[in-house]
């Protein structure tokens, strides 16, 4: 099987999608949103676009995050948002019609994995092909998935976690949750809600994640002003939180990876997880990029924990070197 030159990788998450060209590297980073007029079905924006509206649109327009947790639940609204990050890395032309590798999480169905090639088909692709989420970020993360030497992978994105022990170009272990970035958000929503009677939005928790979200305390503790609606009186209010709050929201969520981690490692064959001691665990996905995630697995395993150097864009750059280099790693492929 032969790539062409515009052959695309495309990491289809539910929070970001992400899109490598082959031997272009990656060429778009948007999140997973589409903006549709609720009376006609009519795509309005996509993506950026999409976010800007999240939460200020009239009735007159839905805004809808198609996949969840990790899978499609909204099948045609997924098939628009392919069909638009593959019309805007592909152009027009013969090759506007590429052939196509997904990123899938690793615990869905036959059913599931078909939906995700049909959509995909439907959109635009000549030829769609799956590789596991886990399996394309280790390579996306440069580790040696080639080698005859256990190395460990853990990818937590916004819908799924996905823990691998990864030899010889196959998946010895793996372990898929679907309590990921989502529930963080949703964690701190609540949270904020309960304790300061303040109603806020996805865009606005997730915003207090990114900023002063951490799983290990923190050298220096942060604060953070947080708008939105008195759920006494109505009105517009603000309020200060502190990092040590947000923190103990997001306790239960990280636990819950910590403990798939954990069963991934207790089913390691024990070579392979000698391999791990050495070799450590790599930490890939915006759930990276949470402040002393790192810390907090390395601490309650006592296994070294490193950061993938661009941990939003493992899975497709992963994805985007099986194209490059397919003779040798073909084999990754579901």
């Amino acid at each position: 099987m032969a790539f062409f030159s515009k052959d695309l990788a495309i990491d289809l998450g539910t929070a970001n999608t992400v899109v490598y060209v082959k031997n272009k590297g990656v060429v778009i980073r948007e999140p997973t949103i589409v903006a549709t007029d609720a009376k006609t079905g009519t795509v309005l924006a996509v993506g950026d676009d999409a976010k800007k509206m999240a939460g200020r649109t009239p009735q007159s327009i839905t805004v809808t995050r198609p996949l969840r947790d990790g899978v499609i639940a909204d099948f045609t609204v997924t098939e628009k948002l392919l069909e638009y990050f593959i019309r805007k890395a592909s152009g027009t032309g013969f090759f506007a019609r590429p052939r196509v590798l997904v990123g899938i999480p690793s615990g869905i169905t036959q059913v599931e994995m078909k939906a995700v090639i049909d959509a995909a088909l439907n959109a635009g692709a000549r030829e769609a092909k799956l590789i596991q989420e886990p399996m394309a970020a280790a390579i996306g993360a440069d580790l040696p998935v080639s080698d005859a030497r256990g190395v460990m992978i853990v990818d937590v994105g916004g819908g799924t976690a996905e823990v691998a022990v990864i030899s010889m170009k196959g998946i010895v272990t793996s372990r898929s949750l679907r309590i990921a970035g989502d529930e963080m958000t949703e964690a701190i929503a609540t949270h904020i809600r309960r304790r300061y009677n303040l109603l806020i939005g996805d865009v606005t928790a997730e915003e207090v994640k990114l900023a002063i979200g951490s799983a290990y305390p923190l050298e220096s503790e942060r604060t953070y002003e947080v708008r939105g609606r008195d759920l006494i009186n109505g009105l517009p209010k603000s309020v200060e939180v502190t990092s040590e709050e947000i923190r103990d929201a997001l306790k239960e969520p990280l636990e819950q990876i910590l403990a798939t981690i954990k069963s991934a490692l207790e089913l390691t064959p024990p070579e392979l997880s000698a391999d791990i001691i050495d070799s450590g665990i790599m930490l890939s996905g915006g759930g990276a990029l949470i402040l002393g995630f790192d810390k907090f697995i390395s601490t309650r395993t006592g296994i070294l924990v490193s950061i993938a150097e661009d941990p939003l864009q493992c899975v497709a750059k992963g994805a985007g070197k099986v194209l490059e280099n397919y003779d040798l790693l073909h084999e990754v492929l579901i």
